[in-house]
């Protein structure tokens, strides 16, 4: 695996650095990508160098899935009892498979942002780095 020597820019702020690892990129080029396999980060970003095997996300991938799969399908369950004239079981067995594939599909986002997050804020050995300050002319 050897480093681009093609230069890279740093994110303009953590909302750009939040996207990017959502994107499932290196949060500080870009780039690289942050995963070797589903939730496994690469120890290296290929194209910056960015240590990344000091990450510490743990649980707050999954709470924040949960929470947005609960958000994001409460509108669809009050629409599917008050709108449809659906049994227990069948109310179930439309959402608790939407629901499970919603938090799959969630997980390598939410902690590729928190990834993100740790990076920007300088947490679990991370350097905190900034765009150099433009001087005024």
């Amino acid at each position: 695996m050897s480093l681009s020597t093609k230069p890279y820019e740093l994110p303009a702020g953590i909302w750009q650095t939040l996207w990017r690892g959502t994107l499932c990129r290196c949060p500080r080029c870009g780039e690289g990508k942050l995963f070797r396999k589903w939730l496994k980060p690469v120890d290296n970003c290929a194209h910056c160098g960015l240590d990344i095997s000091g990450q510490r996300a743990d649980d707050l991938p999954a709470y924040i899935g949960i929470f947005v799969t609960g958000h994001l399908l409460a509108p669809v369950i009050i629409a599917l009892i008050t709108g449809f004239a659906l049994s227990a079981w069948m109310l179930l067995a439309i959402i608790i498979p939407v629901a499970i594939v919603m938090l799959i599909g969630l997980l390598q986002p939410s902690k590729g942002a928190v990834i993100g997050l740790q990076w920007w804020n300088g947490m679990h050995g991370f350097r905190k780095e900034r765009r150099p300050e433009e001087t005024p002319q």
